[in-house]
């Protein structure tokens, strides 16, 4: 089966285009209906990888009428007075770990590359591996091989001592280094000391890293790690596939920023395995991801214990998220508007199993501001982040545009209704 088209049937729900108004303040009522293409159980059927694959890079003209038919709604918009200047549309889906969809907005089946979004669960292998007691590494260690960092002094110094340890250094790493530093008071100090950025400040190099200490276990040459055919990569994808209950054979691939693989999934699929991150216990003793619990577990709470470790300590929505609900959320984001968070089952708290929320802002997001503004509008909407850590997130709800004085004069404004399922279908 293609990772597109595998397991039971899930409960499955989309959005018509007519759930986007156009214009702000427009009521909930027109922005959840189901299509009709939804079964009176909510359930769908799902097209095949190679199916959904052509038609999102053909550009035939029969492609591009199915793409408009399924025109995601306006979840974001871009305000300047009483101006709406940009309009952001995207899909929502919260599932658990047993695909059921819980609350969907747009098109769950939308295929998406994971991108910096699949390391929590490619860093399994080095797990599964025995690269934590190999290297001795920390649980700070593993936050960072899963995490997409800033390039901050805390990141370099923590990847240094690892490359001690194991006897690597940065001149293996093939991340590059363009972008480097993603902090940007790290990177005015460097360009102000005139010091370059080396590969280790890349935002991946600590999964880079992570493919690294795997060569190292498995004696595999570090020469060109990062092509697909390496045994590195192969284990890599493997791994991948086996968290999203596919075959390795199956998998749809390109090349990441950074040169590695990276993987496309339907958003419900990523939300799925995000829930699966939340809540590894939850997986069924006959589900063939139950052998990824112990990894996936230590994992998530390397993750949680040291949120600036997976982004940064300056302004990342990932690591924000993180410390505004401690021990509640695990956040990490690829890029052009992909978001993945493992919401943690909470006692008595009405979620007794853990879910998972994937977000797709069609059109990348927007310098971000339409990712952060429908993360934590959707996190809010499902109860997973009280009013406090709403107002402390404040400034990703409704990321502000200033003026050269800093007086605010524009914002992004999110604006749907993520209701669950159940009350679409009854």
């Amino acid at each position: 089966m293609s990772p597109l088209s595998h397991g039971p049937d899930r409960s499955r729900s989309t959005t018509s285009a007519s759930s986007a108004t156009g214009r702000p303040g427009a009521s909930g009522a027109s922005s959840r209906g189901l299509s009709s293409g939804a079964s009176a159980d909510g359930r769908q059927g799902r097209a095949s990888v190679r199916s959904r694959a052509a038609e999102t890079s053909s550009g035939r003209t029969a492609g591009r009428r199915q793409e408009s038919a399924r025109l995601a709604p306006v979840l974001v918009r871009q305000m300047r007075g009483d101006v709406v200047e940009s309009r952001h549309r995207g899909s929502i889906v919260q599932a658990d770990a047993d695909g059921t969809m819980l609350r969907a907005l747009g098109d769950p089946d939308v295929v998406v590359n994971l991108r910096s979004a699949a390391k929590p669960f490619g860093l399994v292998s080095l797990v599964e591996a025995g690269g934590v007691e190999a290297f001795d590494l920390s649980s700070a260690d593993l936050a960072l091989m899963a995490g997409s960092h800033s390039g901050e002094d805390i990141h370099v110094r923590t990847l240094q001592a690892i490359f001690r340890r194991s006897g690597i250094s940065q001149q293996m790493l093939g991340c590059g280094s363009v972008g480097a530093p993603v902090d940007a008071l790290t990177a005015a100090r460097l360009a102000r000391d005139g010091e370059k950025a080396g590969q280790v400040r890349h935002m991946c190099s600590g999964q880079h890293t992570s493919l690294l200490l795997l060569c190292r276990l498995n004696d595999w040459p570090v020469d060109e790690y990062w092509l697909p055919g390496h045994p590195v990569q192969r284990l890599y994808a493997a791994t991948i596939a086996r968290a999203f209950s596919t075959s390795a054979a199956l998998l749809v691939t390109s090349t990441d920023a950074c040169g590695v693989p990276t993987y496309a999934f339907p958003l419900a699929e990523v939300a799925r395995a995000f829930a699966t991150l939340a809540d590894p216990d939850s997986v069924r003793p006959s589900d063939s991801r139950r052998s990824l619990v112990e990894a996936l577990t230590r994992i998530r709470d390397a993750m949680l214990a040291n949120p600036e470790m997976v982004a940064g300590t300056r302004d990342r929505l990932d690591t924000s998220v993180m410390k505004a609900a401690p021990d509640r959320i695990v956040a990490k984001g690829g890029v052009e508007g992909l978001r993945g968070f493992a919401i943690l089952p909470q006692t008595g708290s009405g979620r007794p199993r853990g879910t998972g929320v994937a977000i797709k802002i069609e059109d990348g997001g927007g310098f971000d501001r339409a990712s952060a503004a429908t993360s934590v509008e959707t996190l809010r909407q499902i109860g997973a982040l009280d009013s406090a850590a709403v107002r402390a997130l404040g400034r990703y709800h409704r990321p502000a545009a200033l003026d050269p004085r800093g007086e605010k004069v524009g914002e992004a404004v999110a604006e749907f209704e993520l209701a669950p399922l159940g009350e679409l279908l009854g």
